[in-house]
């Protein structure tokens, strides 16, 4: 008996070890985006007692338990960090990046690249996805892998400024909107340029 005792101590310590997140604090789940843990608590699942997290993601009215040992396993992670953050709006400020495959593989690289959870991945999407007024439409399947996108990057960034989701929706958009501005100017400008080059070429031919 006092052997088996032990070994529930030896246990129990190790299940607080694994504790990584405090109860109130923001995380990011790849399937779901932004959660926080509402509790820390215990539950016998096929006869084990498991320590789980309790966490709530409010934008999906639903609670999911991990438990806290396969926490890390389960790519739940903390919010990105300051460095990641500035990242990401770097990448949506780039060129989108297009490959030249048939739909449904560039689809299931954006999934992949969405439920990842990764914040640099989700921006990835996002710049590739977004399309400004002057540029074509998306398709329906093309639209709604852009919102999730948007939508699970928005919430990180509102989440690690600390602002409404509108306010970090805003800055993402209007930051977006720069950048294509950008780019079709300096498009336009190079363009010009080579037609500048090329009727001085054939004033000179003539």
């Amino acid at each position: 008996m006092a052997s088996t005792k032990s070994t529930a101590s030896k246990g129990g310590k190790k299940k607080k070890a694994n504790v990584k997140f405090k109860i109130g604090q923001h995380i990011v789940y790849p399937a779901h985006g932004v959660g926080h843990v509402t509790g820390i608590e215990q539950e016998v699942i096929a006869g084990f007692d498991i320590e789980v997290y309790v966490v709530s993601f409010e934008q999906d009215k639903m609670t999911l338990r991990v438990p806290t040992a396969k926490a890390g396993t389960s790519g739940m992670r903390p919010l990105s960090n300051e460095n990641v953050l500035k990242d990401a709006f770097t990448t949506i400020k780039g060129r989108a990046r297009i490959k030249r495959t048939m739909w449904s593989r560039r689809a299931q690289e954006y999934e992949a690249k969405i439920n990842s959870g990764d914040l640099i991945l989700l921006s990835e999407v996002v710049r590739d996805l977004h399309r400004g007024e002057t540029q074509p439409d998306q398709s329906y399947s093309e639209r709604q892998l852009y919102e999730c996108a948007l939508d699970r990057m928005v919430r990180e960034v509102a989440s690690i400024k600390k602002v409404d989701r509108g306010v970090a929706l805003d800055e993402v958009l209007e930051t977006l909107t720069k950048a294509r501005t950008r780019q079709a100017a300096k498009a336009a400008k190079e363009a010009e340029s080579e037609n500048d080059n090329g009727d001085s070429k054939d004033e000179a031919a003539a």
